[in-house]
């Protein structure tokens, strides 16, 4: 071990590791080790006490985090962070109506300082969660930015654009991901964001592949949300939204796509078959107060090797960022729509909440587990709660009794980001009264405008 000062140790946890076979396993008693804000060591048994020993004698901070379980730090693979400012303004719609009548006429009147106060809360929200890092598909993204560098997260950002803004909504979605690629001291990676195949043609999203293979960017969007656009692509052209993305080349980037409930068995293939890194954010919650029929076929696409990472959604539509709700009805739905309680287990659900989801937002290299050379984001949950005694196994007491509340400390790069629930890097009550001030110029629709048409019959 080194001679320098050691930033964090964190003793006395149960610590969630992975095997060579990236099976989740729990050693108990063990100390992690975080220096220069990456992973030095995690033992346990007769190595542990040499270890702390060592470390402690320079350390800057110590957490006993004995009866906690540390966990690597959630992501939330699919979000819109700066719609938290809408949330509970479009309830009870099906989706047509939900965006047109009320979303994008309020989105028409976002200004940055909106995006900057949406984004705050947001963070607030996730570190809160236990979520470090999250995966946003926004508007103004350069002011999520400049949040995220504040507060300490980690992020993965795309400017999203549509075909009606013209060419410059594409290269506003490229200049953004190069200007902010590596920002916050590398806490920042970024990606090209057309928003999906019904609001960006083929023309445009055949440049953005091109683009993203030219500069070595991913590209995050929108693909088969729901069935009815599966349903509404084949009608009336004659190709599912999956294969829209094969014909235009998107399938040979590395593509995350979001929701995929539309996902139809003759697009596996497709995406087995791409020359690109395909992996789907599934966000639960969404698809149930949609009254979708059907959710994202994640055993489908486990069994052709796509990882499935979880998500939330923007909290308009979701009224959450809660990761750790998105990990239970994940699991929960898959058992039903299954029809196999095998299936997912609590240890294969902590499994999409960690490496898989790091993977989704092609961060796999470096956080999504607990090990020496990772980044050290790192969540520590507290299991002392009526509510989660007794444990007599620690996966489904994780899964099915935590809550996102039980996490006491949320650690991003080895910086402290909240410890004993309470937030270090963000004034929650100073960004709650501000947003309140602009809710009447934000909430306006007597304009008329709108900042898309949702029409999944009119893509070209």
């Amino acid at each position: 071990m080194s001679d320098s000062r050691a930033d964090l140790i964190i003793t006395g946890c149960t610590v969630l590791l992975h095997d060579d076979q990236e099976r989740v396993e729990f050693e108990e008693n063990a100390t992690i080790v975080v220096r220069d804000g990456v992973i030095e060591s995690v033992t346990t048994g007769p190595a542990k006490a040499e270890a702390e020993a060592h470390a402690q004698a320079g350390a800057g901070q110590l957490i006993d985090a004995r009866g906690q379980v540390a966990l690597p730090g959630l992501v939330n693979c699919h979000t819109h962070a700066p719609m938290v400012a809408l949330r509970g303004v479009a309830e009870d719609l099906p989706i047509e109506e939900w965006f047109n009548d009320v979303v994008w006429p309020i989105e028409s009147n976002l200004t940055e300082e909106d995006v900057a106060l949406g984004a705050r809360l947001a963070c607030a929200e996730m570190i809160r969660g236990g979520v470090t890092c999250f995966a946003d598909h926004y508007f103004s993204m350069d002011a999520v930015a400049t949040v995220v560098e504040e507060c300490g997260m980690r992020a993965h950002l795309g400017e999203a654009f549509f075909s009606s803004q013209g060419p410059q909504g594409r290269e506003r979605s490229l200049e953004f991901a190069l200007r902010q690629r590596g920002a916050a001291d590398g806490r920042i990676t970024t990606a090209l964001a057309p928003h999906a195949p019904y609001t960006v043609d083929d023309a445009d999203l055949a440049a953005t592949a091109e683009l993203a293979r030219e500069h070595g960017l991913p590209v995050h969007l929108h693909a088969a949300e729901n069935r009815d656009q599966a349903d509404a692509s084949l009608a009336r052209h004659g190709v599912t939204p999956v294969e829209v993305l094969r014909r235009t080349g998107i399938l040979d980037t590395d593509v995350l796509i979001a929701h995929g409930t539309g996902i139809l068995d003759r697009d596996l293939p497709a995406l087995r078959d791409a020359s690109g890194r395909i992996a789907v954010a599934t966000a639960p919650r969404g698809y149930l107060k949609f009254a979708w029929p059907t959710t994202t076929p994640v055993r489908a696409l486990h069994d052709i090797g796509i990882p499935v990472g979880l998500a939330t959604d923007g909290a308009a539509s979701n009224n959450s960022l809660d990761v750790w709700e998105a990990m239970t009805l994940t699991a929960l739905i898959q058992k039903s729509t299954t029809g196999d309680p095998r299936w997912l287990t609590s240890r294969q659900a902590l499994h999409h909440a960690t490496l898989q989801s790091a993977r989704a937002v092609g961060l796999e290299e470096s956080i999504g587990a607990i090990a020496p050379g990772r980044r050290a984001d790192i969540i520590l949950v507290d299991l002392t709660a009526p509510h989660t005694q007794p444990v007599h196994d620690l996966a489904a007491t994780l899964v099915h009794s935590a809550r996102s509340s039980d996490v006491r400390t949320t650690i991003v790069d080895g910086r402290v980001l909240m410890r004993d629930r309470e937030l270090l890097t963000i004034d929650v009550p100073a960004v709650v009264r501000e947003l309140g001030e602009r809710m009447p110029a934000l909430l306006d629709r007597t304009h008329g405008r709108r900042i898309q048409e949702y029409d999944t019959q009119g893509r070209s």
